[in-house]
């Protein structure tokens, strides 16, 4: 019989923190070791860095969600090299999965445009991918006043990050691109991509994706956004929930990763890094707010 593998193990050790681990309700193909949930109708798939991955078509992770979501199933797929990489952001978005995240009203926070070093350095700390170029950057700030909302939690999040005068707490950031000319609808479009959003560390900013693209809309007056959700951890039903419109999903990419730095990065022709491992993740669903045919 395999031996699991360390890292497995180490994600079955911390559900067991949050939830019982169930037997799934159908046996289903799947590649790698997985744990089930009923009552958040959920499955968590580890997905270690060996050579198994090596039978893994492109399309393996895509087959998996589909066949569980046709149940009404949503599937994560937690690997190897991003638990090692980010661990601390990995455990708050599963604890948010089971509601366990601090919860922190929008209505208590401010809206203000942020800097690139403010926007990297929230990133760097609370997602899971690097921060990339963006036009606009947008801030979510607990002011001091609200602080007691903070009072039961036991890891705060990182107060480096407040304001210069230290009067409030950055909870929640998003980025988006400069607009484009697209045609749709026999007219064109003034379209802008949301590129980045994240909470604070264990903690759901309850309405604070909706704040900032409603300040994001009276500032830039665009009129689109589009966006994409990342099928390794989302089944999009958030951007839904927001009026987005889904469009339909893009192939799995192709990364390279190192199984001893846990380093990933695009696989392109050029990318030939001793020891990489070629992977590939389940694509993205990418969403569509039309604001033209439904203003916000």
């Amino acid at each position: 019989m395999e031996s699991i593998p360390p890292f497995t193990r180490e994600i079955a050790d911390f559900l067991r923190t949050l939830a019982e681990i169930e037997v799934p309700p159908v046996l289903i193909d799947i590649p790698f070791s997985c744990f089930f949930f009923s009552k958040q109708r959920l499955i968590i798939h580890c997905v270690p860095l060996n050579k198994g991955l090596i039978a893994t078509s492109p399309d393996t992770y895509v087959g998996v969600s589909d066949a569980w979501a046709a149940m009404g199933i949503k599937v994560i797929h937690v690997w190897e090299d991003v638990w090692r990489a980010k661990k601390e952001v990995v455990k708050s978005r599963l604890r948010s999965l089971f509601g366990l995240s601090y919860r922190i009203p929008a209505r208590l926070t401010e809206v203000h445009r942020i800097d690139k070093p403010t926007l990297d350095a929230f990133l760097k700390i609370n997602h899971l991918h690097v921060s990339t170029m963006a036009k606009y950057k947008y801030g979510l700030f607990l002011p001091q006043r609200y602080f007691r909302v903070l009072e039961k939690w036991v890891e705060k999040p990182n107060f480096s990050l407040h304001t210069p005068e230290n009067s409030s707490l950055l909870v929640a950031v998003a980025s988006f691109s400069g607009g484009k000319n697209i045609p749709r609808n026999a007219q064109t479009y003034r379209s802008f991509e949301l590129i980045r959003f994240a909470n604070v560390l264990d903690a759901t900013v309850v309405g604070g994706l909706d704040k900032l693209l409603k300040a994001f809309i009276r500032d830039v007056h665009p009129d689109d956004i589009m966006t994409y959700a990342d099928r390794d951890w989302s089944d999009g039903q958030s951007y839904q929930r927001l009026g987005f419109e889904r469009l339909g999903t893009t192939p799995p990419q192709a990364f390279l990763v190192n199984p001893e730095t846990f380093e990933r990065e695009y696989a392109t022709p050029e990318s030939k890094p001793e020891n990489a491992v070629k992977v590939y993740n389940s694509g993205n669903i990418k969403y569509l707010l039309d604001l033209l045919k439904n203003p916000k």
